[in-house]
């Protein structure tokens, strides 16, 4: 739904012409409209490169721009992400955006990395309200559940801790996140209508469309669903993936071979990636990092204006010769989680 002004239009404050180029679709159950793209602040931490004065004007003209959904964590340079967010919101009107963060992933030493308990779910979600400077957000999720030690925490006492808070007004909707899908339909089935959205990332991109199987379900259950990470958390742009990125190096090569072959051609591989996710029908939005006002910019071409035919012919050759599906990397990140706590547990 294009050409007219959502529930989040503030005169004055956005660009009203901008705004009506906007899609919205409706949030599944939540009642809410937010635009098809949605911003990620993931990047702003210590794993990206970028400048605080650039991400707070991003955020700004992101906003103006029409986008009315922003997505962060406290994992995300350990609440540094928030309190960046916190100081490009201060001066935008409260109704003019909706926000999520998240709890459960919290810091980088692998002791402390997850913890999924009611004490730190109360305790993340006051410090994240601190650090964005609200006294609630829209949506607040559960981080990357197919760490925790087994569902029955997730659904016993985790999920139970954000309901309490939505009954206290310090949220509104309750969601949940993983890496493999499989895990978030498990969770969701026992759960019985107990969320409301649901947040897929690297799942349905130029090398993954691990989504596909699992859209059905998450329609019937009437949620909100989020397709993020179409860049497949950086590694399908002309940059490559950052040194920590899960990927095999087999999936890194095949991917900087991408890049190669898009940067002698003059063509952004981000572009390409995003517009290739955006195509698919029955999400409610598009969640990407934007860290630079041109990185929002390229973002906003790709929805309004296509590929033009040069970027469509390297995208098709990179479909055919390069980018080969499925590629992922389920499991690699929790094995190494669950090796490292093991040795963590010998060493005592």
């Amino acid at each position: 739904m294009s050409g007219r002004l959502p529930a989040t239009f503030v005169k004055g404050f956005h660009d009203e012409e901008q705004v009506k180029r906007m899609e919205y679709r409706l949030f599944g159950k939540t009642g809410l409209e937010i635009s098809k793209l949605a911003f990620g602040a993931g990047v702003f931490c210590s794993n990206y490169s970028f400048m605080e004065k650039e991400a707070i004007r991003t955020v700004n003209e992101a906003l103006k721009s029409g986008i009315n959904y922003i997505d962060t964590a406290p994992w995300y340079g350990q609440g540094h992400s928030e309190s960046v967010l916190g100081k490009a919101l201060q001066d935008v009107p409260r109704s003019a955006y909706y926000i999520a963060t998240k709890v459960g992933r919290y810091h980088q030493d692998y002791d402390n990395m997850f913890d999924f308990s009611a004490k730190k779910v109360i305790e993340s979600v006051s410090l994240s309200l601190k650090l964005l400077g609200l006294s609630y957000v829209d949506v607040i999720q559960i981080h990357d559940i197919e760490f925790a030690p087994n569902l029955d925490i997730v659904l016993n006492e985790t999920l139970p801790a954000l309901e309490q808070l939505v009954k206290e007004g310090k949220a509104r909707h309750i969601g949940l996140s993983a890496y493999p899908v499989s895990v978030l339909k498990e969770c969701i089935s026992r759960a019985n209508g107990r969320f409301h959205v649901v947040l897929s990332y690297s799942r349905y991109t130029l090398t993954d469309n691990t989504l596909l199987e699992y859209l059905d379900f998450l329609k019937s259950q009437k949620l909100g669903i989020i397709c993020a990470a179409a860049h497949g958390m950086g590694l399908l742009t002309n940059e490559g993936p950052q040194s920590w990125h899960p990927a095999t190096e087999k999936q890194k090569i095949s991917a900087l071979q991408a890049s190669n072959y898009c940067k002698e051609r003059g063509v952004e591989l981000g572009k390409l990636a995003m517009w290739y996710t955006m195509q698919l029908d029955d999400v409610s939005t598009f969640l990407v990092g934007m860290q630079t006002r041109q990185v929002l910019q390229m973002n906003l071409d790709a929805i309004r204006n296509g590929l033009n035919e040069r970027e469509q012919e390297v995208l098709q050759h990179l479909k055919d010769n390069i980018l080969v599906k499925p590629s992922h990397w389920e499991g690699i990140e929790v094995e190494r989680y669950r090796a490292a706590m093991e040795r963590d547990r010998a060493a005592v």
